[in-house]
């Protein structure tokens, strides 16, 4: 055999060995990798390399090779499942930067960072004076969590005492004008429901980029043509104004009659649906 169609010949086999490897070790970003599954990596590359351009030497003993480094995450992993001290010898521990509200001088130091570090670091979380700061940490994989004081940190919800619906994945369902049969019926709908929503919109389906169904039913698009706008739907507004007019209709209805037993019908029902109002407005206006 050429060496030229050796060298294409191993390549090809490493490469998909590699890639074999790697989906069976499993899935981790950059910066999730430990110390050892950093090394191993590197490892590799070079094992691969190196069996692609060797024409000399047997190919299974580079797999071989490739199949002891890639074993050893999985060894490690393994072992730090079962033993605390082993995974701290092979992940690491957190480095705590900032405690109550102070910076750690010795902690930075042991976790070579500077100050020019922490700020930056502390940036990237949206927190740009240490001072605002109440704890902070480093994590095993290298990343900064940051904690804000209380009188810093954003407002939600909950600090209001107020009730919002769970919000739910929406779903896919056009793509570069193709509809994505999947999505749909994920979600309990069909073409006829889309095509009849995208004619509401005046919206021709070979002009949408992208379109989404959220979980109360309201398609979202975006179009090729960006000149073009897309009215927002607004469904669940309509809805929220129509009870809100259909208990008002009620309360004039109890004032407008002579009636006392009717008066007193109305009246209670504008109260009912005042309830159900007040229940159903979180859902209806997020």
């Amino acid at each position: 055999m050429p060496e030229w169609l050796n060298i294409i010949v191993r390549s090809i086999v490493s490469l998909l060995y590699l890639f074999l490897l790697t989906r069976w070790v499993g899935k981790r970003q950059i910066s999730q990798l430990s110390f050892f599954e950093y090394v191993v990596g590197i490892t590799v590359g070079s094992i691969a390399g190196v069996i692609a351009t060797d024409i000399d030497g047997p190919l299974i003993y580079g797999l071989i090779a490739l199949t002891i480094y890639g074993l050893f995450p999985v060894l490690t992993g393994w072992l730090a499942l079962k033993s605390k001290t082993l995974r701290n010898i092979f992940y690491g521990n957190s480095t705590v930067l900032i405690k109550n509200g102070k910076i750690m001088e010795d902690n930075l130091k042991k976790a070579r960072m500077t100050a020019e570090d922490l700020i930056a670091q502390l940036r990237l979380k949206n927190a740009f004076k240490a001072a605002d700061v109440e704890f902070a940490a480093m994590e095993p994989n290298g990343s900064v969590s940051v904690l804000l004081k209380s009188k810093n940190q954003p407002l939600t919800p909950k600090h209001f005492g107020l009730a919002v619906a769970p919000v739910t994945e929406p779903q896919t369902v056009i793509i570069d004008g193709e509809i994505m049969d999947e999505p749909l019926a994920t979600i309990g709908l069909n073409r006829q429901w889309l095509k009849a929503e995208l004619e509401k919109i005046g919206v021709a389906l070979e002009n949408v980029f992208l379109g989404q169904v959220d979980e109360n039913g309201q398609l979202y698009v975006d179009l090729y043509d960006d000149k073009i706008q897309v009215p927002t739907p607004q469904t669940l507004q309509l809805t929220c104004a129509t009870l809100k007019k259909c208990q008002a209709d009620l309360e004039l209805y109890a004032l407008g009659t002579q009636n006392q037993e009717g008066k007193q019908l109305y009246t209670e029902a504008a109260e009912q649906l005042r309830r159900v109002i007040e229940q159903v407005t979180p859902l209806l206006t997020r």
